[in-house]
């Protein structure tokens, strides 16, 4: 059955109040920034002309700000003018509504009431029903969107031609990403540096055309792979079975149907293993009933927070600043064992700051102690010589859980009594 196109979307975009409304949502966590606090002290007159330039065709988006970043892996990130930015949640707010009803329901990124600890649930839910996993993900997968074939995929829903240009103007202005060259069947010498590529990581539209992308890779796993056991959170997504020679043919198929999308599974991160195995996955180590933190991540956070300290300290950030800084950070953490690691971790008296709410997605998540507080103040590690337990290792047959001790080397000030 052919799916239902949509006309007569760009007057509910290119509208002052549609603006206003997507102006709101691009400043939460921005206020204190130069840029956006400058359009919002102007925002009637910035908006007003943002409307005008949509209606007569002659907006075009500006320049992007460039970073990159090493720590946990290289990428390069890239940042809109503001005004782009408000576009971009004026175009989102009326198309994601239109293609959400045709995403499955084990597709979790950038949807509401989906996320990374939903996936990670699933996960284990699939796991605890399967003996073997695959676990698959794209080469490079922002930098290698094809445009042509991501344009084409927006058409088949939207038919308002209005839309649809503006629509190409967002993906047309996206600055030059990583090169992917790599030649899929067809190809002549010359096709992988001819046709145009990639998306930004870091724009709201990069987000949604990244999940629409692989919309259809969601759609033939489950409806001609037959795949019971699936899950999908970007590029990053995992098959479940009880027979791996099962698996090992889904992968052959998953790869042949990429290629089609000129895209390639990455050949050091596509596998098939055990469920019963440690599993990486977004941002956590997995076990059966257990959930832990990448040693890394903890090291890096505990050199953020000894920085972090040493600026409070300095008189340079304030409590505030602080708290905005680590609180993604405990909010993650909280959702894995780390009861003690996080209680050793935020202790001391340089600040306060609230411990997460129990978790509710799943069943491996960790549960507060009884009759201890909700907060906990913070401060780099623990004092010297002493350890600390609570980083992630692997449960043994008896279905307790061992600890890893570490023993610290930095300081910390005297408790409060």
């Amino acid at each position: 059955m052919a799916r239902k196109t949509h006309d007569r979307l760009f007057d509910r975009i290119a509208n002052f109040q549609a603006l206003r409304t997507a102006a709101r949502k691009a400043i939460k966590g921005k206020r204190n920034k130069p840029a956006p606090a400058a359009f919002m002290a102007n925002q009637e007159k910035e908006l007003l002309r943002l409307e005008r330039e949509l209606r007569d065709g002659s907006y075009k988006p500006g320049g992007y700000v460039t970073i990159f970043i090493k720590d946990p892996k290289s990428r390069m990130v890239s940042a809109a003018p503001f005004r782009d930015r408000v576009v971009h949640h004026a175009l989102c707010a009326v198309i994601e509504p239109i293609f959400e009803r045709g995403f499955i329901y084990d597709s979790y990124a950038n949807r509401s009431g989906k996320g990374t600890h939903r996936a990670v649930a699933r996960y284990e839910r699939f796991r605890d029903r399967s003996s073997h996993v695959l676990r698959c993900d794209i080469h490079r997968y922002f930098p290698s969107i094809d445009h042509e074939i991501l344009k084409r995929d927006v058409r088949r829903r939207v038919a308002c031609e209005r839309t649809l240009r503006l629509i190409d103007t967002i993906i047309d202005g996206s600055n030059p990403q990583e090169p992917v060259h790599i030649h899929y069947p067809g190809d002549d010498l010359l096709t992988p540096f001819e046709r145009k590529r990639g998306l930004p990581i870091g724009n709201l539209t990069s987000q949604f055309f990244a999940n629409l992308y692989l919309d259809g890779l969601d759609h033939f796993v489950k409806e001609k792979l037959r795949a019971k056991g699936y899950v999908r959170y970007v590029d990053d997504f995992a098959l479940f079975h009880d027979d791996p020679a099962t698996l090992e043919s889904w992968r052959q198929s998953i790869g042949v149907f990429l290629e089609g999308r000129r895209l390639s599974l990455h050949a050091d991160k596509t596998f098939v293993q055990r469920t019963s195995e440690p599993a990486p996955f977004l941002g956590y180590v997995l076990y059966a009933g257990y959930r832990g933190l990448p040693e890394d991540n903890v090291r890096r956070f505990r050199n953020r927070l000894r920085g972090l300290r040493d600026r409070l300290r300095a008189g340079t950030a304030t409590n505030e600043e602080i708290e905005q800084k680590i609180g993604a950070w405990i909010a993650h953490a909280a959702h894995a064992n780390t009861w003690r690691l996080r209680n050793a971790i935020f202790q001391g008296e340089t600040f306060r700051l609230p411990l997460d709410p129990n978790f509710r997605d799943g069943q491996s998540g960790p549960k507060r102690k009884p009759g201890r507080s909700r907060l906990a103040t913070a401060c780099c590690a623990a004092a010297p010589g002493t350890t600390i337990r609570g980083t992630s290792a692997r449960p043994i047959a008896t279905g307790t859980t061992p600890t890893i001790e570490t023993t610290t080397t930095g300081s910390v000030l005297p408790a409060r009594p």
